[in-house]
Formats: structure tokens, C-alpha cells, sequence
């Protein structure tokens, strides 16, 4: 993970859930898994979910669930919403539908998996940590 401009970018593993359902159920070999490494994704605490370019999309062969209005920094419009990967981050895991956006824009890791990974930005430090609520273990909160 490594900061530009005050910018949190950490390295992300997003990988095609359905495959591994399929190596789960001996249908597909764990080589066959489909899946993208982005080094430099942009931790957006702004954003709600995980959003990858549509050529990372097409690369993990992802099929489109359904249409949405999202509200982003290009105004309001309607956003593609794909079927759920697994993303992995800082060795923790989580499945999470993923949103469509240009080429043009970096992978964003939003608030939701955020949460769900059991993540905080440390402000200071411009870097993903343990929440320390936790003392930094990964802990699930259930209300």
C-alpha cells in the first residue's frame, strides 16, 4: 500500500466468485479461477462499494445483474452492477457486487467492503489499518 497526494491506494486481489464456487464443487481447477491484482487501488471512503474499469470486468468474465442511478463526481447517471467477486485486501476477504466505471478511472474500494474487511483509514499514516475498535483483529459486527 503507498500513498500519492494524500491518496490511500492499496494492493487488492478481486477474484471471479463463481469460479471458486465451481473449484468448491470440483467443476473447475484453483489455476482456472479467474482473477486481477490492482496494486494502486484507491481507497474511497466516499464510495459505497467496490468499482472496477470495464476491461477488469471483461477480464474476470463478470455478468451484469442490473442498472442503477449512481451519483459520482461525472453528476447522476445509471451505473452497470455485476454479479459478486472476492476481494481480498491486506490478507482478509469478502464477497461484494461490483460496480462499472470507465477505463479511465482507478479501482475504488469503497465503505461497504471497508466494513465488511474490518478496515479503517489511518488518517496520520494515509494507509488501510486494523480497526483499532477490534486492536486490529477482524471482527464482524453482527448490531
Amino acid at each position: 500500500m503507498e500513498t500519492i497526494m494524500g491518496r490511500v491506494l492499496t494492493r487488492v486481489i478481486v477474484e471471479n466468485l463463481g469460479d471458486i464456487v465451481e473449484v468448491e464443487r470440483g467443476a473447475r481447477s484453483t489455476g482456472d479461477v479467474r482473477r486481477v491484482t490492482a496494486e494502486d487501488a484507491l481507497v474511497d471512503t466516499g464510495a459505497t462499494t467496490i468499482a472496477l474499469p470495464t476491461h477488469l470486468i471483461r477480464e474476470l468474465g463478470l455478468t451484469k445483474v442490473y442498472e442503477k442511478q449512481a451519483k459520482s463526481t461525472r453528476g447522476v447517471g445509471p451505473v452497470s452492477v455485476y454479479e459478486a467477486v472476492r476481494l481480498t485486501i491486506e490478507g482478509r476477504f469478502c464477497s461484494v457486487d461490483v460496480m462499472e466505471v470507465p477505463d479511465d478511472v482507478p479501482v475504488l474500494i469503497g465503505q461497504i467492503p471497508l466494513e465488511m474487511l474490518d478496515l479503517v483509514v489511518d488518517v496520520q499514516g494515509r494507509r488501510l489499518i486494523g480497526n483499532p475498535a477490534h486492536n486490529g483483529e477482524h471482527v464482524l459486527e453482527l448490531f
